[in-house]
Protein backbone atom coordinates (compact mmCIF):
# COMPACT_ATOMS: atom_id res chain seq x y z
CA UNK A 1 0.00 0.00 0.00
CA UNK A 2 2.66 2.32 0.89
CA UNK A 3 4.38 2.05 -2.49
CA UNK A 4 1.18 2.80 -4.44
CA UNK A 5 0.55 6.18 -2.21
CA UNK A 6 4.54 6.86 -3.22
CA UNK A 7 4.26 6.00 -6.75
CA UNK A 8 0.75 8.34 -7.09
CA UNK A 9 2.45 10.95 -5.10
CA UNK A 10 5.47 10.95 -7.23
CA UNK A 11 3.16 10.75 -10.33
CA UNK A 12 1.05 13.84 -9.09
CA UNK A 13 4.17 15.67 -8.34
CA UNK A 14 5.18 15.38 -12.21
CA UNK A 15 2.35 15.70 -13.41
CA UNK A 16 2.12 19.13 -11.50
CA UNK A 17 5.58 20.05 -12.07
CA UNK A 18 5.02 20.18 -15.60
CA UNK A 19 1.92 21.88 -16.13
CA UNK A 20 2.24 25.54 -17.05
CA UNK A 21 1.30 28.07 -14.71
CA UNK A 22 -1.12 30.11 -16.84
CA UNK A 23 -1.70 29.08 -20.35
CA UNK A 24 -0.45 31.91 -22.81
CA UNK A 25 -2.37 33.65 -25.66
CA UNK A 26 -0.12 35.21 -27.79
CA UNK A 27 -3.10 36.78 -29.41
CA UNK A 28 -4.94 38.15 -27.08
CA UNK A 29 -1.32 39.80 -25.64
CA UNK A 30 -1.45 41.61 -28.76
CA UNK A 31 -4.53 42.96 -27.90
CA UNK A 32 -3.33 43.80 -24.62
CA UNK A 33 -0.42 45.53 -26.04
CA UNK A 34 -2.29 47.67 -28.20
CA UNK A 35 -4.79 48.89 -25.73
CA UNK A 36 -2.06 49.08 -22.87
CA UNK A 37 0.98 49.48 -24.37
CA UNK A 38 1.06 51.47 -27.46
CA UNK A 39 0.70 54.79 -26.25
CA UNK A 40 4.06 54.68 -25.67
CA UNK A 41 6.02 51.92 -27.06
CA UNK A 42 5.97 50.35 -30.48
CA UNK A 43 6.55 46.63 -31.26
CA UNK A 44 8.57 47.89 -35.08
CA UNK A 45 12.46 47.58 -34.44
CA UNK A 46 14.22 50.14 -33.93
CA UNK A 47 10.88 52.62 -33.66
CA UNK A 48 11.04 54.45 -30.04
CA UNK A 49 8.53 56.63 -29.02
CA UNK A 50 7.95 57.41 -25.29
CA UNK A 51 8.89 54.76 -24.24
CA UNK A 52 11.53 52.36 -26.14
CA UNK A 53 10.26 49.58 -28.94
CA UNK A 54 9.51 46.42 -27.17
CA UNK A 55 10.81 44.23 -30.60
CA UNK A 56 13.15 41.75 -29.04
CA UNK A 57 12.53 42.88 -25.41
CA UNK A 58 12.70 39.45 -24.12
CA UNK A 59 16.09 38.58 -23.32
CA UNK A 60 17.06 41.81 -23.71
CA UNK A 61 19.18 43.79 -20.73
CA UNK A 62 17.21 47.22 -19.53
CA UNK A 63 18.51 50.12 -21.03
CA UNK A 64 20.53 49.23 -23.85
CA UNK A 65 18.65 50.17 -27.32
CA UNK A 66 21.54 52.91 -28.69
CA UNK A 67 19.97 56.40 -28.78
CA UNK A 68 16.73 55.96 -26.47
CA UNK A 69 17.44 58.25 -23.22
CA UNK A 70 16.97 55.63 -20.75
CA UNK A 71 16.67 56.94 -16.70
CA UNK A 72 19.59 56.20 -14.49
CA UNK A 73 17.74 53.86 -12.84
CA UNK A 74 16.38 52.11 -16.09
CA UNK A 75 20.20 51.52 -17.24
CA UNK A 76 21.70 50.72 -13.65
CA UNK A 77 19.27 48.31 -12.68
CA UNK A 78 20.86 45.00 -14.18
CA UNK A 79 17.65 43.40 -15.31
CA UNK A 80 17.09 41.02 -17.75
CA UNK A 81 13.50 41.09 -19.26
CA UNK A 82 12.54 37.47 -19.02
CA UNK A 83 9.70 36.05 -18.47
CA UNK A 84 9.48 36.04 -14.98
CA UNK A 85 11.38 39.88 -14.56
CA UNK A 86 8.36 41.50 -17.12
CA UNK A 87 5.62 39.76 -14.61
CA UNK A 88 6.88 41.36 -11.90
CA UNK A 89 7.71 44.67 -14.03
CA UNK A 90 4.54 44.80 -15.13
CA UNK A 91 2.56 44.24 -12.47
CA UNK A 92 4.18 47.37 -10.80
CA UNK A 93 7.15 49.13 -12.55
CA UNK A 94 7.80 51.73 -9.40
CA UNK A 95 8.82 48.80 -7.02
CA UNK A 96 10.66 47.03 -9.49
CA UNK A 97 12.63 49.75 -10.70
CA UNK A 98 12.45 52.67 -8.30
CA UNK A 99 13.01 56.07 -10.34
CA UNK A 100 11.78 54.46 -13.48
CA UNK A 101 10.47 57.46 -15.72
CA UNK A 102 7.78 54.65 -17.06
CA UNK A 103 4.26 56.53 -15.54
CA UNK A 104 2.70 53.33 -16.33
CA UNK A 105 1.14 51.72 -12.78
CA UNK A 106 0.86 48.27 -13.56
CA UNK A 107 -1.73 45.50 -15.41
CA UNK A 108 -2.84 43.76 -12.19
CA UNK A 109 -4.88 40.84 -14.39
CA UNK A 110 -2.52 37.93 -14.16
CA UNK A 111 -4.07 36.65 -17.31
CA UNK A 112 -3.37 39.81 -19.15
CA UNK A 113 0.07 40.02 -18.33
CA UNK A 114 0.72 36.36 -19.35
CA UNK A 115 -0.95 36.97 -22.37
CA UNK A 116 0.84 40.00 -22.76
CA UNK A 117 4.30 38.60 -22.19
CA UNK A 118 3.46 35.79 -24.91
CA UNK A 119 3.10 38.51 -27.28
CA UNK A 120 6.18 40.15 -26.53
CA UNK A 121 8.29 36.77 -27.40
CA UNK A 122 6.70 36.77 -30.36
CA UNK A 123 8.60 40.43 -31.19
CA UNK A 124 11.94 38.81 -33.09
Amino acid sequence: MRTRISLFAAALAATLAAAPAMAQDATAGATVFKTQCTICHSPVQGKNLVGPSLFGVVGRHSGTIENFHYSAANKNSGLTWDEATLDRYLTSPRDVVPGTLMTYVGLKDAQKRADLIAYLSTLK
